[in-house]
């Protein structure tokens, strides 16, 4: 083969490739996000957290008793739409504790407090985008069914979503529940199984 027929072989096989690669890009399927929801009243400033703010919301350090309610691990991984894990990405949950009180200055329920309950607590991701949290199932409280609510901080993206009980009778009462769509529904609701422990629920996280 002559220097200009390798030339042109050459330049067929690198449009091919780009070709291959474009179609592949082009028939990689995109991921519905994760719907963006209120962040709601109860989102405690740092000087009302505990010290001990980990991903075990259920055991303070230098506390002996564990909070109430019934143990769950929340568990997922952050993606981006295309469905790559995202890495270093912060994850913050915070929820009302078993008798529906929240950890916040402004907060003025009439139940006791639990105050073995940490009430908000951020994990980041792995290589792999994973989360874990160790926590309780979200309870009601009035005006609302039981949620959880997230946020997630990666780049330049925030999220601040809601995470629910699939099924829960409350949920078609809640304002907020009824504004998703039923496929939005899906990608934060929680539904449990069994796990080693304690029930386990996982939830992926979709950003853009």
């Amino acid at each position: 083969m002559t220097h200009s027929g390798n030339r042109r072989w050459a330049l067929g096989a690198l449009a091919a490739s780009t070709m291959t690669l474009a179609l592949a890009t082009l028939s990689r399927p995109v991921m519905a996000l994760t719907p963006a929801q209120t962040e709601g009243p109860y989102y405690p400033s740092p000087s009302m957290r505990f010290p001990d703010s980990d991903n075990d919301l259920v055991k303070i350090d230098g506390k002996v008793r564990e909070a109430g309610g019934e143990i769950i691990i929340l568990k997922g991984r952050v993606l981006d739409k295309s469905g790559s894990p995202v890495a270093g990405a912060r994850v913050e949950i915070w929820q009302c504790d078993a008798n529906g009180r929240y950890l916040h200055s402004r907060e003025s329920g009439s139940a006791e407090r639990d105050a073995a309950f940490q009430g908000f607590g951020h994990v980041t991701t792995g290589h792999d985008g994973t989360y874990v949290f160790r926590t309780i199932k979200p309870v009601s409280y009035p005006g609302r069914t039981p949620h959880i609510h997230v946020k997630v901080f990666s780049g330049n993206t925030k999220l601040t979503t809601q995470f629910y009980i699939a099924g829960h009778p409350q949920n078609e009462r809640d304002s907020l529940f009824r504004r998703l769509s039923p496929e939005q529904r899906k990608l934060v609701e929680m539904r449990f199984k069994s796990g080693a422990d304690w029930p386990e629920t996982n939830v992926d996280l979709i950003v853009s």
